[in-house]
């Protein structure tokens, strides 16, 4: 083997040949939001289910942990927990959301639609930017029903 030439076969391509756009972009994040929504939303629920059939003290240490600790006394465990189920929930928005849009700008492609290079950049970039504002948009009406009840 030391004295063969090598192949004349074209190698395949590596990550730094290739050049990073929104498509690309777009594809990535559909797979990782739909592998967040599968894992850490089926962990999630499976957590709310086991609360509701484990009785009201149960599911009063779901709610602190998630969403807010009714308690007078609130550690700052309570506290940490308290700010990471925001984050988690958030994130599981943003997942949803960005999976949806991404969902949706695959159906138009399924049709035949969308793939010249300028729309497809275009509806890309909708996607991303949609999934981000819809998350946001999502939390501040949650937050603001919130505060007013």
């Amino acid at each position: 083997m030391a004295g063969k030439e090598p192949s004349a076969r074209p190698r395949a391509p590596h990550l730094q040949v290739y050049k990073w756009g929104p498509a690309m972009a777009v594809s990535i994040l559909h797979r990782v939001s739909g592998d967040g929504l599968a894992i850490v939303g089926a962990g999630i629920f499976l957590w709310w289910l086991g609360a509701l059939a484990a009785g009201p003290d149960a599911y009063a240490a779901f709610v602190a942990c998630v969403w807010h600790d009714p308690s007078p006394e609130v550690t700052l465990l309570h506290q940490i927990t308290n700010v990471l189920g925001k984050v988690v929930l958030i994130g599981l928005t943003w997942a949803f959301f960005q999976h949806l849009f991404s969902g949706l700008r695959h159906f138009v492609l399924d049709t035949g639609a969308g793939y010249e290079l300028k729309t497809n950049k275009l509806w890309s970039t909708i996607v991303i930017a949609g999934g981000v504002f819809a998350t946001i948009a999502t939390w501040l009406y949650i937050f603001k029903e919130a505060l007013n009840g």
